[in-house]
């Protein structure tokens, strides 16, 4: 019978001391993490792996992606999670149109997106992925263009979405500039050194599992926090409605934009082999 893996991020601060002094606080999203392993777990899922805030380090979050790796089997679904900050680093391997790398923000460091490109390309043919990723920029967690969406408006629009009644203080989940530009450079020589020891083949390409992601937002756009949990993953709970939802992961992402404003729109993605067997089904069913 096939199994269900499950693997939940979530961090509410990271390190000032890799971070420029910054601690990038938030309030839900181990709160979000704790609603993926309630699902998993009503679910029955074989595994259920939660790590949060200072346990999300770059290693153990790469450990446990190969842990996955060894463990699943053709037909295993792998449930895959995140909720933090996103951020962004200097392309280095040329693989990216805007120059720029997207990545988790993660306690001691940020995990770059062909990193994680290249932990899902170990995953046996036949593995089924579903992946959600609450942070900003992460239409594909790996082609992005930065933008700012503290404009005019946008904190009103939002303000009528989320449970949090001020405003005046809506978090995001995105790395202010410059701190992502002081955190490259105080740790360059580690960005760049992680970059070259990547595989100059595009690991994508050399996917063998069907990677279904859901994610918070479009590319060019910002992941909002809340009081309860992201503006995402509360959403997304509300559609799946305590596992009255039937319909397809289609379907399922449908709802979701439904509920959400415009400034921020989940995408849909698929990466390695397609699979529209698997797009049929309705999310976390084993």
């Amino acid at each position: 019978m096939a199994q269900g893996y499950s693997l939940n991020i979530g961090l509410n601060l990271v390190d000032p001391a890799h971070y420029a002094g910054w601690d990038g606080a938030l309030v839900a999203c181990e709160a979000d993490a704790e609603d993926m392993v309630a699902i998993a777990t009503e679910r029955k899922f074989s595994t259920v792996r939660k790590v949060l805030t200072k346990d999300a380090t770059r290693g153990r979050i790469l450990k446990e992606m190969d842990e996955a790796a060894r463990v699943l089997q053709p037909g295993d679904l792998f449930l895959l999670t995140y909720s933090g900050h996103g951020g962004q680093l200097p392309d280095r391997n040329s693989d990216e149109s805007d120059a720029q790398d997207e990545t988790w923000v993660l306690y001691d460091g940020e995990l770059i997106d062909d990193e994680i490109h290249l932990a899902l390309s170990k995953l046996k043919q036949g593995v089924r992925v579903l992946m959600f990723s609450d942070s900003c920029h992460s239409g594909t967690v790996s082609k992005a263009a930065y933008a700012a969406l503290r404009g005019s408006g946008s904190l009103e629009l939002l303000s009528d979405t989320l449970h949090d009644p001020a405003p005046e203080v809506r978090r995001f989940k995105d790395m202010p500039t410059a701190i992502a530009l002081r955190t490259y450079r105080d740790n360059k020589a580690f960005y760049d050194d992680v970059m070259a020891g990547l595989p100059k083949d595009d690991p994508i390409a050399k996917t063998k599992a069907t990677v279904l992601l859901i994610s918070g937002c479009q590319d060019n756009q910002l992941s909002s926090d809340g009081a309860f949990n992201g503006l995402f993953t509360a959403n997304l709970l509300r559609v799946y409605n305590s596992g009255k939802f039937r319909g397809s992961h289609r379907t399922f992402h449908r709802r979701i934009v439904r509920r959400m404003p415009p400034l921020q729109s989940p995408n849909y993605s698929i990466v390695g082999v397609p699979s529209r067997e698997f797009e049929r089904e309705t999310p976390f069913e084993v």
